[in-house]
């Protein structure tokens, strides 16, 4: 593993306890940094936290109701680095069958939530002079994914927010930066059909899904300070699929 140097620095991990966003926590660890796991599921998000050890905290919060979110950023205290994952897919089918309370539903997770947290915690970063934000897209933002319109929607949403972020902290000492990655193996597949899974990897050069590990790597690299020079910008992490 190469060395990335995150000695000092605050962390929050949205969506911590599982899958990528574990993955992420554990790599903010490993690189020196405190990090805090914000997520809903209780039980998960506390063995999250004791795996990682004393690097680590939880703290349970629903992402989308935004007095919690502004309740959690103030008892998180001053925090450099963001890193928005949490997210849903909505299970699959064309737009004409999704049940409008589960569109909403994702993009409240997905793009909602984002939102929330930057407001919470962008001001105190700004105010110190210093942050890193890294969210969580997915390249079914950028290509549409059939039978996922809501999940493609909602990240094409985060690509967007991102960019107007970029551009909003110039100057401030803070960046805002995503990523795009294929698919990772991660328990979200749950809440997808075989069909669309085999879709996924189809699309995939590399004919394989993501690690996570693959995918903290880059964050953590996204949330130094070497990174300096991209802001707004899009990084792509899918096995050769994405065209642009």
């Amino acid at each position: 593993m190469n060395q990335i140097d995150l000695a000092g620095r605050r962390a929050v991990v949205t969506g911590g306890a599982q899958g990528i966003g574990l993955a992420i926590a554990r790599r903010f660890a490993a690189s020196g940094a405190t990090v805090e796991l914000w997520d809903r599921e209780a039980a998960r998000l506390d063995e999250a936290a004791a795996g990682i050890g004393a690097a680590a905290t939880a703290r349970v919060v629903e992402l989308t109701d935004d007095a919690a979110v502004a309740e959690a950023a103030a008892a998180a205290g001053a925090v450099d680095i963001l890193v928005n994952n949490a997210g849903i897919t909505g299970g699959n089918a064309p737009l004409w069958d999704l049940d409008p309370a589960v569109w909403r539903q994702v993009v409240e997770v997905n793009l909602t939530a984002p939102y929330l947290v930057c407001r919470a915690l962008l001001p105190g970063m700004i105010v110190r002079g210093y942050g890193r934000v890294v969210n969580v897209a997915s390249v079914a933002g950028k290509e549409g994914n059939p039978n996922a319109s809501h999940y493609s929607a909602s990240k094409a949403g985060v690509i967007a927010l991102t960019k107007s972020l970029g551009k909003e902290l110039a100057g401030t000492g803070v960046i805002c930066n995503c990523i795009t990655p294929a698919a990772a193996r991660t328990p979200i597949f749950d809440q997808m059909t075989q069909a669309h899974i085999d879709y996924m990897l189809s699309k995939i050069p590399l004919n394989r899904f993501l690690e996570v590990d693959e995918v903290a790597a880059l964050v953590a690299w996204l949330s130094s300070e070497e990174c300096s020079f991209s802001t707004g910008a899009v990084f792509d992490i899918s096995g050769g699929r994405a065209t642009y």
